[in-house]
């Protein structure tokens, strides 16, 4: 059972952290974390890959005990022996991966293990469902039907169940870590209101996430940990974005694009009057090698749609390709790659990866009818090939017989960027390469593009991010409404000129 000890704090302080340490293997992975959590207040938890966010996340759900320190919960220093034990006493944690059983319905899920009994010790549905109704109602969740199988929700409202879950009991204190990793624009509009909703009702939250709109929307506070040490925790009034990112990379913001030596080739891809008639239409631009050439839009400008009709996965209905001044057809992806083209989807995980299946699997995928002998893999070369592309990118493995599911998100993104490497490219298509990584690895992944854009190759990068775009790119495009509305250089594509391209109003033409 969990063991506490009294102890006077403020008391509006829900949760107390004090000197909290833990290590694995002889590695210090935190290392004498102290902050406080009050009271209906939102408290961003932010740092890269490997700072110690999801050990303290760990400490305080009851996954690990901490070597030292203490967790101080309403006065109360608990040492939690179980997760069970931490949501008993107040403590709930909503996972990036959603801990849902699809084929029950929204209140057997919100209540599953602690569901509410009759006097003869029968399940009580109908107060199940009530209160499953009114936690609902709390959250604004009026059209979650607490009958409805979760299997047939979408991800948003899975999540939603989850929180609801998580205050079937008296929760005290909320962490929710990347809540907004895997949802849509809208839904995150959906779940920012839950939030707020949240710390109205006083429940105090510890928020998990690397994208900076939301923390600045959301936070009271925000702490930063950088490899395993508090770096600090501020009023979010007090801090800009700059300086978060500064305190968590540990070095000036302004040192986190790599720069270009601005020298480039020929032209090597030209796309020409290039339409698939409904989503781009007359797209046309150079892309030269050695160059790395954004292209800046808003969801739903046509970006993806063009990258994926260029590497064929969709078709065209109109204009050409050519590389190295001679036209092309690219019909399907095995066109592209025969072609020496590459392409780096926006969702790695359904796109990109197998991530049940090993590195070294995962970097041969694009090229075993190349590397194949007849219809057998030669495992010994693709094993070398995946230990050169560790070695190569940096990606942090423990070696290349592990499952890419176990790799943080910005060495999966590397993994992707190695599968395509091995089949050699001139010109290497990035749609959001840096998507759902934090700012550690996301630098890597820029200075990794620069090396190989001084190498030699041709890069077309989509990002939805406008610093992203205009800290890489040479030059930039700006798509709206299907069609290049504009090319700036890298001297003019400032954050007010792109921006104002990317979001006019562009007249329909008949």
């Amino acid at each position: 059972m969990a063991r506490f000890l009294m102890e006077k704090i403020n008391q509006d302080v829900t949760l107390k952290i004090k000197n909290a340490t833990k290590s694995f293997a002889g590695v210090t992975v935190l290392n004498n974390v102290s902050f406080d959590l009050y009271r209906g207040e939102v408290h961003s938890l932010l740092g890269e890959n490997g700072a110690g966010k999801s050990t303290l996340i760990k400490i305080l759900s009851g996954v690990h005990k901490p070597d030292q320190g203490k967790v101080i919960l309403e006065n109360k220093e608990f040492v939690f022996n179980s997760p069970k034990e931490a949501f008993k006493n107040g403590i709930a944690t909503v996972y990036q991966e959603l801990l849902v059983f699809p084929e029950l319905t929204v209140a057997e899920n919100i209540f599953l293990g602690h569901t509410p009994k009759t006097k003869i010790g029968l399940i009580d549905w109908k107060k199940i469902k009530a209160d499953s109704r009114k936690i609902l109602d709390s959250l604004d969740s009026h059209d979650l039907d607490v009958n409805a199988r979760v299997g047939s929700l979408s991800v948003a409202n899975r999540q939603r169940v989850e929180i609801a879950k998580a205050l079937s009991q008296k929760t005290k204190v909320l962490i929710m870590d990347e809540p907004t990793a895997a949802l849509a624009d809208t839904d995150v509009k959906k779940l920012i209101t839950v939030v707020k909703r949240l710390r109205e009702q006083g429940v105090s939250i510890l928020y998990v996430s690397h994208k900076m709109p939301e923390i600045f929307e959301l936070s009271d506070k925000v702490s930063v940990l950088r490899d395993g040490n508090h770096v600090g925790t501020f009023n979010i009034k007090d801090v800009s974005e700059d300086l978060l990112v500064s305190k968590m990379v540990g070095r000036p913001v302004d040192k986190l694009y790599p720069i270009s030596k601005g020298k480039f080739g020929k032209p090597i891809l030209e796309v020409n009057n290039f339409t698939d008639g409904l989503r781009f239409k007359q797209v046309s631009f150079k892309l030269k090698r050695g160059e790395i050439l954004g292209i800046a839009g808003v969801v739903g400008s046509g970006r993806s749609e063009l990258a994926q009709s260029i590497f064929g996965i969709n078709p065209s209905k109109g204009g050409s390709i050519k590389i190295d001044e001679k036209e092309v057809s690219i019909k399907k992806p095995k066109d592209a790659r025969n072609l020496g083209i590459a392409y780096i989807p926006e969702d790695r995980g359904t796109q990109g990866l197998v991530k049940e299946m090993k590195i070294s699997h995962n970097v041969s995928m694009a090229n075993l009818d190349r590397e194949a002998n007849g219809i057998l893999i030669i495992f010994k070369k693709e094993m070398q090939n995946a230990i050169n592309a560790i070695n190569k990118l940096g990606i942090r493995a423990r070696n290349a017989l592990q499952l890419v599911r176990q790799l943080s998100g910005g060495n999966q993104q590397k993994v992707v960027v190695a599968k395509w490497l091995q089949t050699e490219p001139r010109i290497l298509i990035m749609d959001e390469p840096t998507r759902g990584i934090d700012v550690g690895a996301k630098s890597e992944i820029h200075q990794l593009m620069r090396n190989l854009a001084d190498e030699g190759l041709a890069i077309l990068m989509i990002s939805s991010e406008l610093p992203e775009v205009l800290g890489m790119s040479d030059r930039v495009l700006v798509m709206n409404n299907g069609t290049i509305t504009k090319e700036f250089s890298k001297e003019h594509a400032t954050p007010e000129n792109v921006g104002a391209i990317m979001t006019q109003k562009v007249k329909e033409t008949a």
